[in-house]
């Protein structure tokens, strides 16, 4: 029973860009590893820029400069 937690920043990520990750890494993980789609999960966390953080500065901040 495989889990995938995709996070990316919140920034406009259509429903259906998220139905197509959904769909593509259940479509992975069972063509690579023969596991079940139908107990395959896969939750999409978006999580606004001011909380992601790389080399020390959120990415709000980068995306500013």
């Amino acid at each position: 029973m495989p889990f995938v937690n995709i996070r990316i920043t919140k920034e406009g990520a259509t429903a259906d860009q998220k139905r197509r990750l959904i769909e593509g890494v259940t479509d992975l993980l069972a063509d690579v590893l023969g596991k079940n789609r139908k107990t395959t999960f896969v939750i999409i966390d978006e999580v606004d820029t001011d909380n992601w953080g790389i080399g020390g500065e959120s990415v709000t901040e980068l995306r500013g400069k």
